[in-house]
């Protein structure tokens, strides 16, 4: 930074906010990505664990990268910082869609004819997955209240997860996903990978099967991100699949993390991370040492699949 100190890890991790107290604008996102992924599954050929639905976190917030259509390309974006959708061609065409109070509905027509404009005619099935009682896109006309400043700091909090979750990725040289976001689940993922295929994965509630047993069908480590929700506020969490039998009682850093019967899954709170004196290395002995109680109670050849890293110029 020319002129400027740079900031410490303590002033780069948001403040945690987003979460019961931002219920409207949890929920417009969650439908708006949602939206977007689905286009994004329509668009795109099939790639293993259903990777090429997923979005990715960039410079002003999140985007569905390019996608293909009738030898064209275009690309949808989420700006935290202007706080509007962008539709864009490869030919220099664009919409864009400002952020405001409305309902979910409200923005899935104007997506709709924002992609008809581009001579983009897309269509998707209108329903939204992984959510408990479901609303269609159509139907959800509720009026909600688009808060700017828990729309940026969930951006934010992206930001520097994928950061240190990079970091994490990089000492792996398995076979492993990219830092990506999840639409349905609404969270930041990354899986390493045995190399093991794994058993039929049990039926998930809300969830087409099929979608689960692709996703899960090799053995995995996986640490993510979520934002929070109606019960919880924002965490990390770290499971395996299948999970071996002395998975949970593998003592696990830092001192904050805990397993969760419930979740069947490793988690710290997100404020455990922000407001410690080293946010980066208290998340990295959580995505560790959750990856160890895996790959060690899991007996992965990790001699084949890690190796040594020096991380600079963090």
């Amino acid at each position: 930074m020319v002129g400027k100190e740079a900031p410490s890890q303590r002033n780069v991790w948001p403040e945690s906010l987003f979460g019961t107290s931002c219920a409207d604008t949890y929920h417009i996102l969650h439908m708006l990505t949602q939206i977007a992924g689905k286009i994004r599954l329509k668009q795109t050929p099939l790639v293993n664990h259903w990777w090429n639905v997923t979005l990715y976190v960039n410079s002003t917030g999140l985007t569905t990268s390019l996608m293909p259509y009738n030898g064209r390309m275009f690309e949808i974006q989420f700006d935290f910082l202007s706080h509007s959708l962008k539709i864009s061609t490869t030919y220099g065409d664009t919409e864009k869609i400002p952020f405001t109070d409305g309902s979910v509905a409200g923005y899935y027509n104007e997506i709709l004819n924002r992609l008809r404009s581009l001579d983009l005619q897309i269509k998707i099935w209108p329903v939204p997955v992984e959510v408990e009682n479901p609303i269609s896109f159509i139907d959800d006309t509720k009026i909600l209240k688009y808060d700017p400043y828990s729309a940026n700091l969930f951006w934010r909090m992206l930001v520097q997860t994928t950061r240190v979750f990079n970091r994490f990725r990089s000492g792996f040289i398995g076979k492993c996903s990219p830092v990506h976001f999840f639409w349905g689940s609404f969270d930041l993922a990354l899986t390493r990978f045995s190399g093991r295929i794994a058993p039929e994965h049990p039926k998930v509630p809300n969830v087409s099967h099929n979608v689960v047993k692709e996703a899960y069908s090799h053995e995995v480590s996986s640490c993510g991100f979520w934002p929070g929700g109606s019960f919880t506020g924002p965490l990390f969490y770290s499971y395996a699949y299948p999970e071996p039998s002395e998975y949970s009682h593998f003592p696990v850093r830092p001192s904050g993390a805990s397993y969760s019967e419930n979740m069947r899954e490793f988690i710290l709170p997100y404020n455990a991370v922000s407001k410690s004196s080293n946010p980066d290395d208290t998340l990295l002995q959580f995505l560790s040492s959750t990856y160890e109680a895996a790959s060690i109670t899991g007996r992965w050849d990790r001699k084949s699949l890690e190796r040594t890293v020096v991380f600079e110029n963090q």
